[in-house]
């Protein structure tokens, strides 16, 4: 991932507003050559919409944010399987996201059962090693976020937990979009960095 926000800021520029991307052109990208800007692109198109999707549909804010974040890793890691004449790029990411929900609420339901009637917990993919492995994750994220700078905080802030479009978060801050656009990539690759994130 070492380059990649450099690149990222090269290529578009800091006061530079871009054109909405093309998810299918995106997909194909990564599906064909595993590529990360065309992943990072993805993300910050997507991850709030999925969040705030899942939040119409009852999700928690947490839950929502855990499960978008869970829906891009899958796309990147499923992107050759996408077939766009069987459904749109959109309606794939959605449907994804979607399929993810049900799951965790199935999971979730099936834990409240056994704990109603005090039976040990089925064996099955939150096994206590990835509990304790998924706690450690979540400091270390609020560790490497507590690094960040603070406009690159705010802008983090209002996009991916407060479910802002870039306009949005530009006119409340009154600073230009690109530089909105700007500040959220840099963020993310000092996240990924300090994260040592494989994407």
């Amino acid at each position: 991932m070492r380059q990649l926000r450099e690149y990222g800021a090269q290529m578009r520029g800091e006061g530079e507003a871009t054109a909405e991307p093309d998810p299918e052109k995106l997909i194909t990208a990564i599906a064909r050559r595993k590529d990360r800007e065309a992943f990072v692109s993805l993300f910050e198109a997507y991850a709030s919409r999925i969040k705030g999707f899942l939040m119409r549909g009852g999700t928690s804010e947490e839950l929502a944010e855990d499960i978008a974040q869970e829906t891009l890793l899958m796309v990147w890691r499923k992107a050759e399987t996408y077939r766009p004449e069987k459904a749109g790029a959109s309606t794939w990411i959605f449907t994804i996201a979607r399929n993810l929900r049900i799951d965790r609420s199935r999971r979730d339901a099936r834990r409240r059962t056994h704990l109603l009637h005090e039976a040990p917990e089925p064996e099955g993919p939150d096994r206590p090693d990835e509990l304790l492995q998924g706690a450690q994750n979540e400091d270390r994220v609020r560790e490497a976020l507590k690094t960040l700078p603070a406009d690159q905080l705010r802008v983090l802030q209002l996009s991916f937990f407060e479910g802002r479009s870039h306009s949005e978060i530009a006119e409340m801050l009154e600073i230009p979009l690109g530089t909105v656009k700007s500040r959220v990539r840099l963020a993310m690759g000092r996240l990924r960095e300090a994260l040592g994130e494989g994407i």
